[in-house]
C-alpha cells in the first residue's frame, strides 16, 4: 500500500513542517553551525529517507552550496496569502498545493517542493519524502516581517485567541478550554530550530506554535457555534490570527539568513 500525500503538512499543529526543518538545519550547516551529517539528521526529523532530485540530503546542500547559495528561506502561503513567495505564477501554484517551499539565497534563484510518500499501513509506515528543485523568480519574498515586528504582532495575537477561546467555549462552561491550555504548557515541547538561530527566534517561534495550538482548540470545538451566523464570525475571528502565527513562523525559521549571528570558531 503506498499513500501519495500530495505535499508535506505536518501530522498536527505541534509538528514542524518539513520545509522548515530544511531550512533551519540547511541555514546551520551553510553559515558554519553544524557538520553536514548533523544538518541531513536534523533534516529528516522522524523520516525515513529524504532525496532531493534523486540525490541524498548532504550530496544535495552541497550542490547547493557549490551552485552559490549562502541560505534558505521559508515560504508557508495559504489561499490569499502568498507568504514568502516570489513567483512565477506556476510555482506559486504548487508551493499553495503543499502548502510550504523552501527558496535559495544566493546564486541562481531555486525553490525546493516536498512530495511525500508512505509506505505500509497506518501506525507501521515508512515515510520517504521527495523533494524538487524548480527555478523561481528572484526577488523579496512576500509579506515576510522583521523577526521583532512579528514578536510584537504575536503577542497582541496570543491574547486575541485565548480570548477568542474563552469566549466560544460559554456553553460548555469554560473548564475544557481551560483543561486544554494546562494540557499544552505541561506538553513536552520539542527543540526548536537549529544550531545558531538566535534566542528571539526560538521565542517567536514557541509562541507562534501555541497560538496554532489555541487555534485547533477553538476550530475543534464545533459545539460552540450553534448557528451559521457564529460559526462564520469564528472563522472570521480566527483567520487573522493564523495569518499572524504563519507570519511569525516564517520570520522565526528566516531569521539566519534576515539576522545573521556570528559562527562560532572552529567548525
Amino acid at each position: 500500500m503506498v499513500q501519495n500525500t500530495g505535499g508535506s503538512r505536518p501530522d498536527d499543529v505541534f509538528d514542524e513542517p518539513r520545509s522548515g526543518r530544511l531550512v533551519a538545519w540547511g541555514n546551520a550547516w551553510l553559515n558554519g553551525f553544524t557538520s553536514p551529517d548533523h544538518a541531513a539528521e536534523g533534516i529528516r526529523g522522524r523520516d525515513d529517507q529524504h532525496l532531493v532530485d534523486g540525490d541524498g540530503l548532504t550530496l544535495a546542500l552541497g550542490r547547493l552550496r557549490v551552485a552559490g547559495a549562502t541560505g534558505l528561506r521559508l515560504a508557508l502561503p495559504a489561499p490569499g496569502h502568498p507568504l514568502g513567495l516570489t513567483g512565477p505564477a506556476g510555482f506559486n501554484e504548487q508551493a499553495l498545493l503543499a502548502g510550504e517551499a523552501v527558496l535559495t539565497v544566493g546564486g541562481p534563484a531555486l525553490a525546493l517542493l516536498p512530495e511525500v510518500v508512505r509506505h505500509g499501513p497506518d501506525g507501521d509506515q515508512l515515510v520517504r519524502v521527495a523533494w524538487r528543485t524548480l527555478p523561481v523568480h528572484p526577488g523579496v519574498p512576500a509579506d515576510v516581517p522583521q523577526l521583532r515586528d512579528a514578536e510584537r504582532e504575536l503577542a497582541e495575537a496570543l491574547r486575541e485567541a485565548t480570548a477568542l477561546l474563552l469566549q466560544l467555549d460559554v456553553a460548555g462552561g469554560g473548564p475544557s478550554v481551560q483543561r486544554a491550555l494546562e494540557a499544552y504548557r505541561k506538553r513536552r515541547q520539542p527543540e526548536l530550530l537549529a544550531p545558531g538561530y538566535q534566542p528571539r527566534a526560538v521565542r517567536v517561534l514557541q509562541s507562534a506554535r501555541q497560538v496554532r495550538s489555541l487555534l485547533a482548540l477553538a476550530s475543534a470545538d464545533e459545539g460552540a457555534a450553534v448557528s451559521a451566523g457564529e460559526m462564520a464570525a469564528r472563522e472570521a475571528a480566527m483567520r487573522p490570527l493564523g495569518r499572524s502565527a504563519r507570519r511569525a513562523t516564517v520570520a522565526a525559521y528566516n531569521a539566519l539568513v534576515d539576522e545573521p549571528v556570528e559562527p562560532a570558531r572552529g567548525r
